[in-house]
Formats: C-alpha cells, sequence, structure tokens
C-alpha cells in the first residue's frame, strides 16, 4: 500500500498557535471577521521565548497590544467584543505565576458576560527538569497541578497543551467555544513554557483559512405557538430586553414588534438601548435601578416576555417584582437553560429570528388602547424626573459642586448618537439604568453582569480598538480609578483618545449608601482621615487624581461647577488625544440629585443587633422579603 504524503511545516508549539489563529473567522449574515483580531501581552519567563517570540516573528499576522496590567487587558479584549457583537475576539498573553493568576477576575468576567476572550497563560515545565521551578505550586497530593488550575471554573473551556500534538484538538475546540452565541466566555489554553518552544511538524491543513458559521436558530413551531397564544391573551404584557437582543443583532426586530403590537419594552443594563429613548414602548430601565414607569407595569403585568436576559436579582428585584398573582413568562433566548428560567414557556431561538417569528405570529394583534395610554403617560412622567435631576440650576447656586445626576446632565447635552458610555461599577450604574437617555443600539456600554470595579478605563480602550474614530467615554468614580488607572498609559501610547470622567466623592458611594440602607451605618466606606474615636469619620484625604491622571499622559480638564462641567465634556469631546475631565460631586450623604430606588433588592440585615440603625434596617427588610415569590 502506498501512503499518500502530507505536506507539513516545522514550527514551535507558540508559533503554530499564532499562525492557526490568524486564519480563524466568524460569518454570520453572510459577513466574515476574524475570530481573533489581536493579542494582548504581558512577557515573562513563561512566555517571553514562547508566545513573546512567535509575536514578534509573525509581525502583523496576529497584532499585538502591551498591556500593564492582565486584569485590564483582559478587560479591553472584553470591551472589543462585545462592541463587535461577540462576533470578533481578543486574545491575552501572560506568564505563569501571579501574571496567569491575575487573569482569574477578567475571565469570571468574561465568562459572567458570556463575552468571548482566549486566555494563553504561561505554564510550568511539562517535562519537569527541576521540582520545584520559579512560581510553582506545589501541592502534595497532585503533581500536576499549577496555579492556572485556579482558571477552570471561570472558563468555559480549559486545557494544558503537553504535547505539542495536543494543540490541534485543543485549538480547534477553543474556537468552537468562542464562536458559540451560547457557549461563550473565557477560553483557557495553558501553555507549559517548555512546550511553547518545543517543534513539531504540523499538517498544512491545521493552518488553512476556517470559518466557524454563528447560526440562528429559528423557533421550534410548538414553542411559537404556545408563546403566540401567551401573547394574544395577555391584557398588561412587558417585554424584557436583555443583552441577547444586542448580541444578535435584534433592535430592529424589537423596533418591529413593538411597532406592531404596542407591547412595552423595558431593558436591563446589558439590553438598554435595545429601542431608543424617544421610541413610544421604551419605557426604561427595569427593576432594582429601573424607573417608576417600568416598575409599576412589572408589578401588574399578566405576562413577562423575557428576549435574550437571564433574569438577574437586579432584574427581578429579587423575586419580588413581578406581582401579579396570574404572571406568566415567555422566554425568547438562544440559551435553554435561560429559556426556562422561571417556569416560563421557553421559545428557545436566536433574539432576531425568534422575534420576527413572533411578530409574524401574533399579527394583528395590539394591547388595549387604555394599557398603551397608561404607559405612554407614566413614561412622560418619568421623562419630567429625569429632566429635574438633569437640570443644572437646582436652587444650590451656580458655584455649587455638581450632583452626579448632574453630570450625567452634562454628558447628556453634548453628546451624539455615535458616543459610547463605558460604566461598570459604583452608584453610576444605578444612575445611568434610571437617567441616561441612549440613542442607539451600542451606545449605553454597561458591564454589570460582575459590576467589576476597573472595567471602566480598559474596557472603553476595547471599544475605542473595535469602533475607532467614535466618541468614546469611561464613567470612572474615585474608588474604581483607583483599583486600577494604570491603562491610561496604554491609551496614551497608542494614541487612543478615550474620554475619562473621572467623578470624585471621596469614597465608596454605592456601598456607603447600601451601608446605610441596612444598618451599616457607612461603616469604612468613606475615603477620610481616622477621628479621634478611631472611625474613618475625619476630614477628606487630600488625593488629587486629576494630578495623578495627568502624571500618566493624560490632559486633563477640571471642573467645579455644573456650568464649568458641560465647557469641559464639549472640549474633552473635541480632543483628538485621550482626555481626563475630573470633577468634584455633592457627596452621597449630603445631594445625590438621582431618584431613588423604584424596587428592593435582598442584601441580608442582621437579625440580631443592638444598634437602633441595624434593627430598624432588619424590620424593613423582613417586610421587603414577605413580598418574595417562588414562579412555578
Amino acid at each position: 500500500m502506498t501512503r499518500l504524503s502530507r505536506s507539513t511545516r516545522r514550527l514551535t508549539v507558540a508559533q503554530a498557535l499564532v499562525a492557526f489563529l490568524a486564519h480563524q473567522y466568524t460569518e454570520r449574515d453572510g459577513r466574515q471577521q476574524r475570530l481573533v483580531a489581536a493579542c494582548w501581552g504581558i512577557f515573562g519567563h513563561g512566555n517571553v521565548a514562547g508566545i513573546g517570540q512567535a509575536l514578534l516573528e509573525t509581525g502583523d499576522e496576529l497584532p499585538y497590544l502591551q498591556g500593564r496590567n492582565e486584569q485590564a487587558m483582559v478587560h479591553a479584549a472584553v470591551g472589543y467584543a462585545r462592541h463587535r457583537d461577540r462576533l470578533s475576539a481578543h486574545a491575552v498573553t501572560t506568564s505563569i505565576g501571579p501574571g496567569a493568576t491575575n487573569l482569574v477576575t477578567g475571565a469570571a468576567l468574561a465568562t459572567i458576560n458570556r463575552v468571548p476572550v482566549l486566555l494563553l497563560p504561561g505554564d510550568t515545565f511539562a517535562t519537569r527538569p527541576a521540582d520545584p521551578v520559579l512560581q510553582q505550586l506545589e501541592h502534595p497530593g497532585a503533581g500536576d497541578v499549577s496555579v492556572n488550575d485556579c482558571l477552570r471554573p471561570v472558563s468555559r473551556y480549559f486545557d494544558r497543551i503537553v504535547r505539542p500534538e495536543a494543540l490541534i484538538p485543543a485549538a480547534l475546540a477553543a474556537m468552537r467555544v468562542l464562536a458559540d452565541p451560547v457557549e461563550t466566555g473565557a477560553v483557557t489554553l495553558a501553555l507549559p513554557q517548555d512546550v511553547q518552544a518545543e517543534a513539531y511538524d504540523w499538517p498544512e491543513e491545521f493552518f488553512a483559512d476556517r470559518v466557524w458559521h454563528v447560526r440562528r436558530p429559528a423557533p421550534d413551531p410548538a414553542e411559537l405557538a404556545a408563546a403566540a397564544r401567551a401573547v394574544r391573551a395577555a391584557r398588561r404584557p412587558l417585554l424584557i430586553a436583555g443583552g441577547g437582543v444586542h448580541h444578535s443583532e435584534a433592535e430592529d426586530a424589537l423596533r418591529a414588534f413593538a411597532d406592531a403590537t404596542g407591547v412595552p419594552v423595558a431593558s436591563t443594563q446589558a439590553g438598554k438601548g435595545s429601542l431608543r429613548h424617544d421610541h413610544p414602548s421604551d419605557v426604561g430601565g427595569i427593576g432594582h435601578t429601573g424607573t417608576a414607569v417600568a416598575d409599576a407595569l412589572a408589578r401588574a403585568a399578566d405576562l413577562v416576555i423575557g428576549v435574550g436576559t437571564r433574569y438577574s436579582d437586579f432584574t427581578t428585584a429579587s423575586a419580588t417584582l413581578f406581582a401579579a398573582p396570574d404572571v406568566r413568562f415567555v422566554n425568547l433566548n438562544i440559551a435553554p437553560y435561560d429559556a426556562h428560567k422561571l417556569a416560563g414557556l421557553p421559545l428557545v431561538a436566536d433574539a432576531r429570528s425568534g422575534l420576527e417569528a413572533l411578530t409574524e405570529a401574533v399579527a394583528g394583534h395590539r394591547v388595549p388602547d387604555a394599557y398603551a395610554s397608561a404607559y405612554t403617560a407614566g413614561k412622560a412622567e418619568w421623562e419630567t424626573t429625569v429632566a429635574r435631576a438633569y437640570a443644572p440650576d437646582d436652587g444650590r447656586g451656580d458655584g455649587a459642586r455638581p450632583t452626579q445626576a448632574q453630570v450625567l446632565g452634562a454628558l447628556d447635552s453634548v453628546v451624539g448618537d455615535e458616543d459610547v458610555i463605558v460604566n461598570a461599577a459604583g452608584s453610576l450604574p444605578g444612575d445611568l439604568h434610571k437617567l441616561w437617555r441612549t440613542r442607539s443600539r451600542r451606545q449605553y456600554h454597561l458591564e454589570y453582569g460582575y459590576s467589576c470595579m476597573g472595567y471602566e478605563i480598559p474596557g472603553a480602550i476595547g471599544v475605542a480598538l473595535a469602533a475607532p474614530g467614535l466618541p468614546v467615554w469611561a464613567l470612572v468614580g474615585d474608588g474604581t480609578y483607583l483599583m486600577m488607572p494604570t491603562e491610561l498609559v496604554t491609551a496614551v501610547q497608542e494614541g487612543i483618545p478615550v474620554k475619562v470622567i473621572l467623578v470624585q466623592n471621596h469614597g465608596y458611594a454605592s456601598i456607603g449608601g447600601l451601608s446605610e440602607a441596612v444598618g451599616g451605618e457607612r461603616f469604612g466606606t468613606a475615603y477620610r482621615f481616622r477621628a479621634p474615636d478611631g472611625t474613618y469619620t475625619g476630614a477628606p484625604l487630600p488625593v488629587d487624581l486629576a494630578a495623578n491622571a495627568a502624571s500618566l499622559g493624560m490632559s486633563v480638564l477640571r471642573a467645579r461647577t455644573a456650568h464649568e462641567l458641560r465647557a469641559a465634556l464639549a472640549e474633552a469631546r473635541a480632543a483628538d488625544r485621550p482626555t481626563c475631565v475630573y470633577v468634584e460631586t455633592e457627596t452621597a450623604d449630603t445631594v445625590s440629585g438621582a431618584p431613588p430606588a423604584q424596587a428592593w433588592w435582598d442584601v441580608p440585615v442582621a437579625e440580631t443587633a443592638t444598634r437602633p440603625a441595624a434593627v430598624s434596617a432588619r424590620e424593613e427588610y423582613d417586610r421587603n422579603a414577605a413580598a418574595r415569590r417562588r414562579y412555578l
């Protein structure tokens, strides 16, 4: 028997992986793009001679991006992939040891938010020439454990490449997960440093262009018929738009459904912007950080249509929001796990194809006129609330520091439809969800699945890389800024003109307010000197964060009042280099400016306590907790 000869290419494992990644593509609706468009990296002994050398040797085949913090590099990759509708991603490489373990927070964020990112941490020697090597974790009962194993629970796919030939099936499996709209998240290929540098004869087919089709599954006819019957029977339906609407590019399909049926549309943090703020059916954010009109509709709804949402506790107000005795759920979701939540009727499908099919199935049906009139009036009333919170002239005088709501109002006055607002943590997400007037499908970029402090600046860099030329704003409180300002250096180095709004309110405003509400009396949440009694209640710390941003290479504009702030924001928007607008706001315990929460959130309160604040908070907690439901 004659063997067929196969063409091979002799490369190291790292070189082969880089070459492989350069030929992977996604395709949806006939549009192709690179699956892995670039690789972030910080190099140490665990990857400098492997992935580092391979990236250098291959040049532009897989573009390299230099970061300052491993966690931040993952955040930037997530920002990029989310803005590209999860169809294109970045890789991140680090050395072994602390560089690798710094990836864990970013990996958790990516997986929880279901956004693709490829992690390529170095690992300890597969051949074990010395034991232990530098940064090796010794486990007495398991010789094959390394620190990279802490990435397993926060990765959707994990493999350790201990032999060159093992890269082929692992790389293909990794690409499958990255491109899968249900399974996607962080994907980890741990690369022992000796294996990275080992040469192997690779089949040429491994480096051929490969296109991963991103499917749009249509709904099952029986499920569609059941969902259509539920919509037609409902008198008080409410649709909740989640992040799946954006990921599927289903905004036009959602608008067509709302136009045809008159069903009001509320949105989660991830789904905000699915309809423009001025669309007649848009009633704003839902849940604990939602609007009064959306939450009132949710309490009375007899049918909740969830589209691309996983029903987090903020959305459901910890299972207290949907209060009607006869409430039922229809869940349109590409993930069966989410489609079956709350004992709902599942409609397992892509958000766009599912909405298009549902619109056709209920053709001719509209909500009652009285219902439409009621939510239209509620929408107008809430808009008055927003205008009042945004107004720069609130009777405190022209020299007063702005409230946080007035900061958002000033930003609202200068942005256009194309601007992107990036935020993740602190008190800003709640104010944004309630107040922000979203103008376009990707304007509102809130990372709230993990609500990770430090995401905003690197996330904004990732968005700017995904959409060059768009004005991108990172909204950052002082607590978040101090967690991770380092990627400002990256923005300066690369000439990425992100705009950072740095809000100084002297501490953790969000947790301070929560602490007060649950009887914690704002303990440990202010950035202040110690008072004579030992508590952190003295004078504010003399920290100049604006000077810090300037020292990292940013152009800095200081604004003292609401009127100065508008001028500074307009100047920042026009800037062609990274610019920071610094503003000190009224602290959360004086004037916040935003309306209070419109629904509950379950944060357990001490069941026994001696301080009156905690005793009172527990009584309030028990009253709210009594409204929790199991939807069966």
